[in-house]
């Protein structure tokens, strides 16, 4: 079974790099926050959880002050 393609502003169009790397971005860090009272993931340092958001904040500061200019 094949996944339906994604869609040209994700794909095709200028800056979709950037906003698929955004939306990467974002996932991870809620994947974090969600998972985080799973029993295993308890024992996560405070600290990791908040550099995973701080760096999170920085991809996406960086690709709306900074975009790459396509060519």
């Amino acid at each position: 079974m094949r996944l339906p393609p994604l869609p040209p502003y994700l794909s095709s169009l200028p800056g979709a790099e950037q906003r698929l790397r955004a939306l990467r971005v974002l996932a991870a860090a809620g994947l974090v926050l969600l998972l985080r009272p799973w029993w295993s993931l308890i024992w996560l340092p405070g600290w990791v959880v908040g550099l995973l958001l701080l760096w999170a904040v920085w991809e996406l500061l960086r690709w709306i002050w900074w975009p790459r200019r396509w060519r």
